[in-house]
């Protein structure tokens, strides 16, 4: 069993599409999920302190319980979490993989948009 893991929106529209890319990305049966509004923001600007630890609790379970061999921090267009425009999401989605490797260097981190017609790109 090989497990990857995504830090991700809530947002049900973009949940099969993330889980089915990331399944093909890092050639994995299970994709461990955790869910905020708007995860990108939120690591990236690290202000609410407990919601911070709470991602990266779930997130060490995933990674010590269920060895994951990857991570998405995952942005996508039309967010309620996260009111910013593409471009300031994407700069969010940079921010917040480089926040995740600091402390999870010996996995790969990628970043994923989803857009307007719930493609998923690695950016």
């Amino acid at each position: 069993m090989k497990f990857c893991t995504a830090i991700t929106c809530m947002d049900g529209r973009i949940q099969l599409p993330v889980i089915t890319y990331l399944q093909k990305r890092f050639n994995a049966k299970y994709v461990d999920s955790i869910t905020e509004p708007g995860p990108n923001l939120i690591l990236s600007k690290q202000t609410d302190f407990y919601l911070v630890e709470s991602i990266l609790t779930r997130l060490k379970i995933s990674v010590e319980k269920h060895h994951s061999v990857g991570i998405a921090i995952v942005g996508h267009f039309d967010c309620a979490g996260s009111i910013a425009s593409n471009e300031e999401q994407l700069q969010h989605i940079h921010e917040a993989v480089k926040f995740i490797r600091q402390s999870f260097s010996h996995l790969e981190v990628i970043g994923l948009w989803v857009d307007e017609n719930w493609n998923v790109t690695e950016v």
